[in-house]
This record gives C-alpha cells, sequence and structure tokens, in this order.
C-alpha cells in the first residue's frame, strides 16, 4: 500500500515504539512520534534516533486541531503497560480513554489504525489462547492492566457494529515481547535483560520456583516474540492491509524460562548457574504459568514472517547489547 503520508506513532519512546521508529526510518516512511517529553531524551538506547516530528502526548489533540497533519496512519503503541499496576483510574484514563479517543479521531478522518492490545486479555489461560472475537467478553484477566486492554477490545468490536471504525484497523495481542530498547522498562523488562545483566555482575540467574502442582521450577512457559518479528507483523498489517480484527501475535511456540536462561547463557558464552527463589506472595495470584499464542486467524490473513527462534533473537539481542 503506498504511503501518502507520515505515520502518527503513539509510545514512541517506549520499546516497541521506538523500535518501530528505526523501522520506519529504515523503510523511508516519515513519523509523528507522540509520547511525553522527557521519554525522548531521557533514554540512553534512543542515542542517536530520528523521531521525526515530535509531540507531547498530552499537547496532541490540540496539536492535532492547530496542523491538521496528512496523517496515513495511526500505529498507536503507547499505554501504561506495568501488569502490577493497580490504580484502576489511571489505567482507565491511559489504556481506554486515551485509546477511544484516537480510535474515533481516526474514524472521523478516515484514517487506518493499528493498536496494541496484550496477551494478559488472557488471564490464568484456563479459556485457552485463540484470538476469536467471541470469546474475549469471557476472558477473566488477572490484573487490572490486562482488564483495561480487554475493555478496549470490546469496545473496538461494539464500535465497529456501530459502523463507527476507521477504514481498516487491526489489534494485536502482543505475548512476550523482547529485544533491545527495552531497558526503561525496569522490572517490566523481559527476563532476558534481567539474567543477563544478573549474569555480568554475578555470574548466576535467579528464577522464580513453580507454585503449581505439575510444573517443575523454571518449567513456566511462555510465548517469546522478539520485537523485530512484531514490528515486521506490523508492517504487514499496514502494507498488505488487514482490513480489520484483533489477533494474537507470538510465535506460536511455548518456551521454557529454563529454555530462555540457558540461550542467555550461551549467548554469553558463560557456563549456567541458575538458582530458584520464592515468587512474591502478592504475585502469586496473578502470575500466568503458560501462554502460547493461537496464530491461525493471522496466518490467513497472509502473515507469512517466519518467527526467530528462542536462541537466534536471544544471540541477536545480546549482540546488540554488547556491541552497545
Amino acid at each position: 500500500m503506498p504511503i501518502s503520508g507520515p505515520y502518527l506513532v503513539t509510545g514512541a519512546a517506549g520499546f516497541i515504539g521506538f523500535r518501530f521508529i528505526e523501522s520506519c526510518k529504515i523503510k523511508g516512511i516519515p513519523v509523528i512520534s507522540v509520547d511525553k517529553l522527557r521519554n525522548f531524551t531521557a533514554r540512553p538506547e534512543h542515542l542517536g534516533t530520528d523521531f521525526g516530528t515530535i509531540v507531547d502526548r498530552e499537547e496532541l489533540w490540540s496539536w492535532l486541531n492547530q496542523t491538521n497533519p496528512p496523517i496515513s496512519t495511526i500505529i498507536h503503541l503507547g499505554a501504561c503497560t506495568n501488569t502490577t499496576e493497580m490504580n484502576e483510574e489511571l489505567l482507565r484514563r491511559m489504556n481506554l480513554e486515551y485509546s477511544q479517543k484516537l480510535w474515533e479521531y481516526a474514524a472521523t478522518h478516515r484514517i487506518p489504525f493499528v493498536y496494541a492490545s496484550s496477551a494478559a486479555t488472557y488471564g490464568d489461560g484456563s479459556l485457552g489462547y485463540d484470538d476469536k472475537e467471541n470469546l474475549i467478553a469471557q476472558l477473566k484477566p488477572l490484573n487490572p492492566y490486562g482488564e483495561s486492554k480487554r475493555l478496549f477490545d470490546l469496545w473496538a468490536l461494539d464500535q465497529e457494529h456501530l459502523s463507527k471504525a476507521p477504514p481498516t484497523w487491526a489489534g494485536f495481542k502482543f505475548f512476550n515481547v523482547y529485544g533491545y530498547g527495552e531497558r526503561h522498562k525496569n522490572k517490566m523488562a523481559s527476563v532476558i535483560l534481567h539474567a543477563y545483566d544478573q549474569i555480568l555482575s554475578t555470574g548466576k540467574v535467579s528464577l522464580f520456583k513453580s507454585h503449581k502442582d505439575g510444573i517443575a521450577d523454571g518449567h513456566q512457559k511462555r510465548d517469546f516474540v522478539s520485537v523485530e518479528d512484531t514490528v515486521q507483523v506490523l508492517h504487514m498489517a499496514l502494507e498488505r492491509p488487514i482490513l480489520r480484527g484483533i489477533f494474537n501475535l507470538g510465535t506460536g511456540q511455548a518456551r521454557t524460562f529454563l529454555d530462555l536462561v540457558h540461550a542467555v547463557f550461551k549467548a554469553m558464552n558463560r557456563p549456567a548457574e541458575i538458582e530458584f527463589i520464592d515468587t512474591p506472595v502478592e504475585l502469586r495470584s496473578r502470575y500466568q504459568y503458560f501462554t502460547e499464542a493461537k496464530m491461525d486467524r493471522l496466518r490467513k490473513e497472509g502473515c507469512k514472517i517466519q518467527f526467530q527462534s528462542l536462541e537466534e533473537g536471544v544471540s541477536a539481542y545480546i549482540k546488540r547489547l554488547v556491541a552497545r
């Protein structure tokens, strides 16, 4: 699909947003980057990155009204992504209402719209990880963050039913995305980055014990997907384009945390030394022991991307960390 104007990217100074901006620059796509202004300058990983036109997230609406830019697509990646955040009012304002306002702008101005949902909407996985849209109302997220994402998914589907949708739109339930550019997420960063830091400082890695019968320590499984592959899918959705829908975005292959940590040790050429620690009591009821994206619907939309294996993705990530 030809690019008729700049992409407007929210959360542009965040993890996936930053990497998406990088990819747009490689493709020669102009961008309007929306985030808190301080986030563009406070993160060393962003050094040398051209964010195009920068707009403060709180000033976006007045800026749009004043400039009326010829936006070709809105990619909404901005959110409060802290899965331990318990302030439901904050999450409602940032993850639901802000998203609704962007959707309505896209619908009114007939702009394609792509947004980030989350695998956190699936809760403990007791209902599976099938992204059929008629199942969303039944899901029970384990935390307010996941619920805020689920509520927007439902709202988007309601808007479509009322013929109030953008001309094309797609939501993606991101699974465990990892890769370069996530250090600012601190405790919410991937286990890969935490493992890398621990190995550098102590030579060993601490993992949470399993507190679930039938699952051994370190055998908790997640669908780990590289940020490079994630960004590829976003571009695919825009370029085909995907006409509408909410889709899983993972590899479709769950791997254990032991697999992940062994891949980090191997990439760093260090002997593996792993200890298991108790999962904090306050996290145990909200802990996902298994996630795995069912990818059939996205594949049927024409997604032919061959996702990196965990070992390939971890190796590439560690190389960039070392180089930086």
